[in-house]
């Protein structure tokens, strides 16, 4: 089933944050602002520092599009603190790193692998009503890009924005948009 559309349901979760602190995350952190949820399988892997230190890379620019990063995996926030003080790619993490050890999230995002007790690669973007607007599951050796992600963040905002305009493919900010009617059906 779908989660598009859907609001995130209640949870509570220990994070890492900013290479010295452990908070608090709720569902209503994803309230009022533009949210980017991204599971990973575990920390201590391969795919998973190179995924995290894109989004790391990016970050900046998803603070200027007023977007907050969540990334998670089933390991606890503990684990994302060792990770953090041993490796040059998570060391540079500014965003909160939730530990997901009771799978609550997981299973919520629908992307928990219950043979392995690991998240699949789940992207989700959610928006300041904390309604889940862009789902992107990946298979456990395909990495993501945080630049396409930027891209699909910046088409939710646009529509959010502007009731009655939708963003074709490859829409970039800026371009042109359509105007779903009657008068385009077949037209395109």
């Amino acid at each position: 089933m779908s989660l598009i559309g859907k609001e995130v349901q209640p949870f509570q979760a220990k994070a890492f944050k900013d290479g010295q602190d452990f908070i608090d995350v709720t569902e209503q952190d994803f309230k009022g602002q533009w949210s980017v949820v991204c599971f990973y399988p575990a920390d201590f892997s391969f795919v998973c520092p190179t995924e995290l230190e894109d989004l790391q890379n990016n970050y900046e620019t998803l603070k200027e599009l007023g977007v907050e990063v969540y990334s998670v995996s089933t390991d606890t926030h503990f684990v994302h603190k060792g990770w953090h003080d041993s490796s040059e790619k998570i060391n540079k993490i500014k965003y909160p790193m939730i530990g997901d050890p009771s799978q609550q999230l997981s299973r919520q995002f629908d992307v928990l692998n219950e043979e392995d007790g690991l998240a699949d690669r789940g992207t989700f973007v959610i928006d300041p009503d904390g309604v889940i607007q862009t789902v992107e599951i990946n298979a456990g050796g395909i990495g993501r890009d945080a630049d396409n992600l930027v891209g699909k963040i910046k088409a939710a905002q646009y529509v959010r924005n502007n009731p009655g305009e939708v963003c074709p493919a490859k829409w970039e900010e800026g371009e042109e948009t359509l105007t779903p009617s009657l008068d385009l059906v077949g037209k395109i």
